[in-house]
């Protein structure tokens, strides 16, 4: 059975496999930790889930461990992450103190994976003050942020930069969203797995027998958004897109996501949405799992446009 590595040279090229080998080279051994709120839902879940494996075949001892919480500590983090997008929604000091002190509850259960790691990698904010209490760590730690943070809620960016200061450095995904600190700032575009069952090519009879399963008529022009069911991915503004455009048109639309564990918004956006499009026939609105890959990708195949209004 072929690794991994194999599996990417079919693309890329065993120059580029026997490069990346080369730079891994002196990581070998070394142990690397990301850390972040969820194992599955979302692209952060979605990119440790290969990123892992692909490091350990390289020879490094990457490791994977999520920070948990209760109800208030989600609430919190979720109104943090709508802040950090421009949403003006002050967060009360109850809700930062629950923050806090999960963060210090997650340390401690992590202490020891914590100290000990050559590199960890946090991500978003949901764990970002682990470091704060980290006072005997080892390596150095990176903040890795997946949010757009161009037009940040100041006070919420300011009560979060506390912590993110003290990082050697951080990551983010567009210049455009880069916020100014002290510590070296890198970029990572926005990349796919060509691997993926989202991304490979499919038989034309299963794309048809996916978008039939789901009543979508592959003979009238199909519009899809996939996405988790939240505000700022705006699905209530797609509905109203559709309309204007079913006006010319005889348009389907589809609305396809699911929720994350670490998100506590997304059933209720998902009745909003429902209540909106009410009984409108040509609204498929598809409530699909974590691991739904290949139907997602089936169903962008059968689409003719595709909408990302986040």
């Amino acid at each position: 059975m072929e690794s991994l590595l194999e599996q990417y040279a079919s693309v890329v090229g065993n120059e580029v496999i026997a490069h990346l080998k080369q730079l891994a080279n002196p990581l070998k051994g070394m142990k690397i930790l990301h850390i972040n709120s969820t194992k599955e839902g979302g692209g952060v879940a979605e990119i440790l889930n290969r990123l892992i494996p692909l490091k350990r075949e390289l020879g490094i001892d990457a490791e994977w461990e999520i920070i948990t919480g209760e109800k208030d500590f989600y609430k919190c983090t979720k109104k943090m992450h709508n802040s950090l997008q421009g949403d003006r929604d002050d967060i009360s000091p109850s809700l930062l103190s629950v923050y806090e002190s999960t963060n210090l509850q997650n340390f401690e259960r992590l202490k020891n994976k914590l100290e000990e790691a050559d590199i960890v990698f946090i991500h978003d904010p949901q764990p970002a003050a682990l470091l704060h209490f980290c006072k005997e760590r080892k390596g150095k730690w990176v903040w890795r942020c997946h949010i757009d943070v161009s037009h940040p809620y100041r006070p919420v960016w300011k009560y979060l930069r506390e912590y993110i200061k003290g990082y050697d450095a951080s990551i983010w995904s567009l210049s455009a969203f880069v916020q100014p600190l002290s510590h070296p700032l890198y970029l990572i575009p926005p990349s796919i797995d060509p691997l993926s069952e989202k991304n490979i090519d499919l038989p034309k009879k299963e794309i048809s027998d996916f978008l039939d399963s789901w009543g979508i008529n592959s003979n009238s022009p199909v519009v899809t958004q996939v996405s988790r069911f939240d505000r700022f991915k705006d699905p209530i503004g797609v509905i109203q897109s559709y309309r204007l455009v079913k006006q010319y048109v005889p348009v389907q639309l589809v609305l396809a996501g699911g929720g994350a564990s670490d998100d506590p918004e997304g059933e209720q956006v998902l009745q909003e949405v429902k209540t909106f499009a009410g009984n409108d026939p040509d609204i498929h609105i598809l409530e699909l799992p974590p691991d739904a890959h290949r139907a997602i990708n089936a169903l962008q195949r059968g689409s003719d446009i595709i909408i990302q209004k986040s």
